[in-house]
């Protein structure tokens, strides 16, 4: 199983028998030319026979023919050819946030922190949206016996802005790229552009941070502007799930996935991100029954690829 990102790439095998994942290894793919290079350096490093059966979530718009075109990383690739060079069969490529859906029924609580408890319902459909390289999402029906995740592009859907701060970030970004799309702002390279968008529109002179830093010094409350920028974000994102989450009917419970969650869990719980979660007119009741998580196991997206059917 691989979980192929648009930073990093995981490669595992999974034994049905005793849903254990082995010989785990985390790729960075900018030091690889291809993710076909990542898998020939996975396979040199197994110290058991290769797999034949394969499932690989990738961060790239499903579905899938044969070529598959990443969007943040400048890789493409045929399955035909994977199946080819290293004898897979049968192979299966999903979207990567279907890989992360997939897993939702699988995750024990040491993998998820609540974030708003809301009221569980059982057989509910679930969705799943997060930032990290772009934002990514997908949905799992659970009304059937066999569970269906779906994938979408939440990340390439309009943004819209509700206050006149973010009103006025959105003007100044406007002519530079048009309508202000998801994760323009609500990504890694998103929050960069967020934090610079905010201090070109209030007039302040800032060094180039990397959204790492801009995390880092927001969470220690060492920089009121990386403060702001983050606070934004996460209400930016409220936004943007609370409109995933009514656009799919999924009321069964929404999990934050994605690289750059898990690290502002704290920060995130005092952001605005709740309010403006639940803040859409009519269906607030809706939506403040919705539970909301955030995915902590870095493997979900491995699990998920292990458990979507072949």
């Amino acid at each position: 199983v691989a979980d192929v990102g648009g930073t990093n790439t995981r490669l595992a095998l999974f034994d049905p028998l005793t849903r254990e994942l082995r010989a785990r290894r985390n790729y960075i793919n900018r030091d690889h030319g291809t993710f076909e290079e990542i898998i020939d350096a996975w396979l040199r490093e197994l110290a058991e026979p290769p797999p034949k059966k394969c499932c690989l979530a990738v961060a790239a718009p499903a579905p899938f023919e044969d070529q598959v075109t990443m969007l943040n990383i400048d890789w493409s690739f045929s399955l035909q050819g994977l199946v080819e060079r290293f004898s897979f069969a049968p192979l299966r490529c999903i979207n990567d946030f279907e890989g992360n859906a997939y897993a939702l029924p699988y995750l024990s609580e040491q993998s998820l922190v609540t974030i708003h408890p809301g009221m569980v319902t059982p057989r509910g459909k679930l969705a799943t949206i997060g930032p990290g390289t772009g934002l990514g999402g997908a949905t799992l029906d659970l009304a059937s016996s066999i569970p269906t995740a779906c994938a979408s592009e939440p990340g390439h859907m309009g943004l819209a802005a509700a206050t006149e701060l973010e009103l006025a970030v959105f003007s100044h970004l406007q002519p530079d790229y048009g309508e202000v799309y998801a994760e323009l702002l609500l990504s890694g390279p998103g929050l960069q552009r967020l934090y610079q968008s905010l201090a070109t529109v209030q007039g302040h002179k800032v060094s180039r941070l990397s959204p790492e830093e801009i995390s880092a010094r927001a969470i220690t409350n060492e920089c009121a502007l990386c403060e702001l920028a983050l606070n934004t974000f996460c209400a930016l994102l409220g936004s943007v799930s609370g409109d995933f989450v009514l656009a799919n009917g999924a009321y069964g419970g929404l999990y934050l996935a994605g690289g750059i969650i898990p690290q502002l869990i704290e920060f995130l719980r005092k952001s605005p991100f709740l309010q403006r979660f639940q803040d859409k007119g009519m269906m607030r009741d809706h939506l403040a029954r919705v539970p909301l998580y955030v995915i902590t196991d870095e493997t979900a997206g491995l699990q998920g690829a292990a458990h979507a059917p072949l």
